[in-house]
């Protein structure tokens, strides 16, 4: 058996917004892992309430807020600078769980068309009208960055805002925004990722996709840039069956809420997170069984351990404890006591034999080996017209 090597990444590329780069010695299912936590895990703050004040614009209340919260805000150690909504103590946001945003934009000259942007958004402070007493203060605003909360690449040199709506003359927006913090298993909004590559076998050697063309493989379906990392596969080269992925090329890009090494090491920091949270959650279960001592592990009738399905203790009784003529020693359904099975006889064990005195669902007496009907003079049974007899029907 061979070695196995540590895993290892090689970075191809690093911008200010994306990255490439090549795991090795990996599966492909820890692999697809990292990927899904960086898109789907990563807190982030987005826009997640719009409350508006005035809309004028050719749009409705309801594009404009959708529009709002597709922004990305910038989120810069979001994990520790702000809290979620529902881990705050305060009743209807504050400046520890919420970033306030305002847009106030009116047109008001003539023939001129203006456009609504991202650059419009202003943070805004907290008042003191927050009643202070309910919250619990912490260090969350000093881990904060000065731009945490503006959209991304407001007023930033070479950077294009995004565009929200336009307007004429006589228009007006003014709107309210509350951000929260989330994760992108709650809205798409909170990913900050625009994209994830995920390749592995580019030369398909695994032969893990089959390919559909009309004429041309290769010129329907070119090899990409990774393919000049591997060595081809040869015409008269065996499958090997057995061979498995272990080398996987990624390219993540973000939009512009986390930078790319901090999305990449916060994602490999959540799933080392959840993998810990499993394997503490496997550890526990054994002990708390083990706690709770030998005799709950057995499986029980009405509170009484039995040794099979339904079987009580020696000495124990059925569903009432009790045998149905009162004598306290009951052993199933209408069975007396020590009997094998249901309505067998002491020392049998088939369903059919009855007991030396049944108690059968019947009202009348029956003759010998006749199954649950039996019901000698005598006997308590369900439907016993007797005031003595124990049955339900007294």
């Amino acid at each position: 058996m061979s070695q196995e090597k540590d895993p290892h990444v090689r970075i191809q590329e690093l911008k200010k917004d994306k990255v490439k780069f090549v795991l090795e010695n990996v599966d492909l299912a820890l692999a697809n892992s990292i990927r899904r936590v960086m898109m789907a895990d990563i807190p982030t703050i987005a826009i997640d309430m719009v409350e508006i004040e005035s809309n004028t614009t050719v749009l409705p209340d309801e594009f404009i807020a959708h529009r709002l919260g597709q922004i990305p805000l910038v989120s810069t150690n979001c994990d520790e600078a702000i809290r979620y909504t529902r881990d705050c103590t305060c009743m209807d946001g504050c400046k520890y769980c919420t970033v306030i945003l305002n847009l106030n934009v009116a047109c008001n000259e003539e023939g001129k068309t203006m456009m609504i942007t991202s650059n419009h958004l202003e943070v805004a402070l907290w008042g003191e009208e927050v009643d202070q007493s309910m919250i619990t203060a912490g260090d969350e605003l000093s881990k904060r960055p000065d731009n945490f909360g503006q959209p991304v690449g407001k007023d930033e040199i070479g950077v294009e805002p995004i565009l929200i709506t336009k307007i004429r003359k006589g228009m007006e927006l003014k709107v309210r925004c509350v951000a929260k913090k989330g994760i992108a298993k709650e809205h798409a909004k909170w990913s900050p990722c625009s994209a994830v590559g995920f390749e592995y076998d580019p030369h398909n050697r695994l032969r893990h996709t089959t390919y559909w063309f009309e004429s041309d493989e290769r010129a329907e379906w070119p090899l990409s840039d990774n393919a000049q990392l591997e060595e081809p596969v040869k015409e008269d080269e065996p499958f090997d069956y057995n061979a498995k992925p272990t080398r996987f090329y990624m390219d993540v890009e973000t939009d512009g809420s986390l930078g790319p090494q901090e999305v990449v090491l916060k994602g490999l920091q959540e799933l080392q997170t959840k993998l810990a949270n499993l394997v503490l959650g496997l550890k526990q279960e054994p002990e708390a069984e083990m706690a709770t001592g030998a005799d709950q592990s057995l499986p029980q009738t009405n509170g009484h351990p039995t040794a099979g399905w339904g079987a009580p203790a020696a000495g124990a009784g059925g569903w009432g404890q009790t045998s149905p003529n009162g004598t306290g020693a009951g052993a199933g359904w209408g069975s007396p006591v020590a009997a094998g099975a249901w309505g067998g006889s002491p020392g049998t064990s088939n369903w059919s034999a009855p007991p030396a005195a049944p108690t059968g669902w019947g009202t009348s007496p029956a003759p010998a080996g006749s199954g649950w009907s039996p019901r000698p003079p005598g006997s308590a049974g369900w439907g016993g017209s007797s005031p003595q007899q124990a049955g339900w029907n007294v």
